[in-house]
């Protein structure tokens, strides 16, 4: 090959390597959203989609999302239902068995993030940092719930996300017939439950 065919060559490569490059450097390959992951709670009142605020909320985050990748909601029941105030789900089977959790973890209640009708926050004992796989979605404004000082009576109930998609069923849910079952006040008649809790993947 003439020696000036070659130089063409070598140099025609490299600006082809260099244009991917750039090419590769504009469109990056898409990555699910860390910040706002999306949870899809699949239960016998139809469908129910979490947006979550891992900015705001991110130990709180990291433990939904953990629990939702072991399987761990998959199987249970929304267990406490008042309507005008909060369905309550995330810690008994079918049959009111209580199911065995990780750690608890600390509260972030002083987020800024209000327990507004259709967010999402974590249920507690009265200590404030006793939080594991319990979670509840608001009904109403409950600002009473809501973080008011660093005390064991102040700290108010974490919010981590809110419904996006669903909340037509969280209205059904809401309406059931509830009664006192295995010790427990406020138990749904008829199960409610969590089919299977996934990440929706971008």
């Amino acid at each position: 090959m003439p020696f000036q065919n070659l130089t063409r060559l070598i140099l025609a490569v490299c600006l082809l390597s260099l244009t991917a490059a750039n090419l590769a450097a504009s469109t990056p390959a898409e990555k699910p959203n860390r910040v706002h992951p999306m949870i899809k709670l699949q239960t016998n009142f139809g469908p129910i989609t979490l947006e979550l605020d891992a900015k705001a909320a991110p130990v709180t985050v990291a433990n939904f999302e953990q629990y939702v990748r072991d399987g761990f909601y998959n199987g249970t029941i929304f267990h406490r239902v008042i309507d005008g105030f909060m369905i309550q789900g995330g810690g008994f089977t079918t049959e009111m068995e209580q199911k065995t959790t990780r750690e608890v973890i600390r509260n972030e209640a002083d987020n800024g993030l209000k327990n507004a009708a259709y967010s999402v926050a974590m249920a507690r004992t009265p200590n404030p940092d006793s939080a594991s796989s319990q979670f509840f979605i608001n009904l109403a404004d409950n600002d009473f719930l809501n973080f008011r000082e660093a005390s064991a009576q102040g700290y108010g109930y974490c919010v981590f996300g809110r419904v996006v998609e669903g909340k037509e069923n969280v209205d059904r849910i809401r309406k059931v017939r509830t009664g006192m079952r295995a010790g427990h006040q406020d138990v749904p008649v008829e199960n409610v439950v969590i089919e299977s809790a996934e990440i929706v993947e971008d």
